[in-house]
């Protein structure tokens, strides 16, 4: 059993993470880059057995123009306008199939599911490719592709596609005037984060369990992947260490939080072994916006499962509610 920090020294867990001087500029070029590509979404209905909600197949233009997939799903007979929630898959997972997303939908709510490029190899299928990965030497996985520059790094593609499917989302008629959320799970809660800070349009954040927080001291403390293929790279290459971390800086979900202002609510599971307690605090106790964090004390990875989406649910109104307000 993998066990971090007593919970009252989490709640006050604010460490130093490292930060480059250029950070902000960083992402500023490489989304300019990406909008560079004027390329509409493309929208086709998709044949499913759903009757309570309409599905679309959605294509966008991601990093670097590259195609990136997506479902749209919009219940059919909701009058309200409720916001659309944009959702992001875990690791080495990918958008599957639209009957694995019925949750949103099924309680009213718009709900859009990008898939992950270049993954889709674990648990849920992917139909998006990685065209710009550059094939450079790696640890297996994906934190080490492109590990020599945070240009050419897997996960800069990957942050970039996010605030992609937020623009190609809030560019659709049929989404005009709703609100925008974001959502997910360990890589998707990564995901989610970083499209709260580089995406006006996003209200509220609702990242579980997220991946990619103070990335050094997870890959130190860890065993469990995806971290542990740090830790693998560098026991092979020493000389990279020091460009390693400096690459992983740009991506840590901390320098992240710290810049993100909107409404959020986090979940730990503080038996997490893939993405330590300690690490989710970390980016928690340093995110600058109104925050609220369910802390699950006897689980993992799945944090709080049906009882999180309800917490979740319960927060969306309450957010929404204090906007009106």
């Amino acid at each position: 059993m993998f066990v971090d920090m007593p919970l009252q020294e989490l709640q006050s867990y604010r460490p130093d993470i490292d930060e480059p001087d250029d950070f902000d500029e960083f992402w500023s070029d490489r989304l300019a880059d990406a909008r560079g590509s004027v390329a509409a979404p493309i929208l086709t209905p998709a044949d499913t057995p759903l009757i309570h909600q309409d599905v679309f197949d959605v294509t966008f233009a991601g990093a670097g123009g590259d195609p990136i997939k997506g479902w749209l799903s919009i219940p059919r007979n909701v009058t309200d306008n409720r916001p659309v929630i944009i959702e992001f898959v875990g690791y080495n997972g990918g958008r599957g199939d639209p009957l694995d997303w019925l949750g949103w939908p099924a309680t009213g709510f718009p709900h859009f599911i990008m898939d992950n490029r270049g993954q889709g190899g674990g648990w849920r299928h992917s139909d998006t490719p990685d065209p710009s990965d550059s094939g450079a030497p790696s640890s297996n996985g994906f934190l080490t592709r492109g590990i020599a520059d945070p240009k050419s790094h897997f996960y800069t593609r990957m942050f970039v596609d996010a605030v992609r499917a937020v623009d190609a989302v809030t560019s659709l008629p049929i989404m005009a005037g709703r609100q925008v959320m974001v959502t997910g799970a360990s890589q998707g809660g990564a995901l989610a984060l970083v499209a709260a800070h580089l995406h006006p349009a996003v209200v509220a954040a609702l990242p579980d369990v997220p991946f990619l927080c103070h990335i050094q001291r997870a890959s130190a403390v860890t065993p469990a992947r995806p971290y542990a293929e740090i830790a693998e790279y560098c026991s092979v290459n020493h000389r990279d260490i020091p460009s390693v971390l400096r690459t992983l800086s740009y991506l840590d979900i901390v320098n992240h939080s710290r810049r993100t202002t909107v409404p959020a609510l986090f979940s730990v599971g503080l038996l997490d072994e893939i993405t330590p307690a300690s690490t989710v605090f970390a980016a928690y106790n340093h995110y600058a916006g109104p925050k609220e964090i369910e802390v699950y004390p006897y689980n993992g990875h799945e944090g709080g499962g049906t009882t999180q989406f309800h917490a979740k649910l319960q927060y969306i109104r309450r957010t929404v509610q204090e906007a009106k307000d």
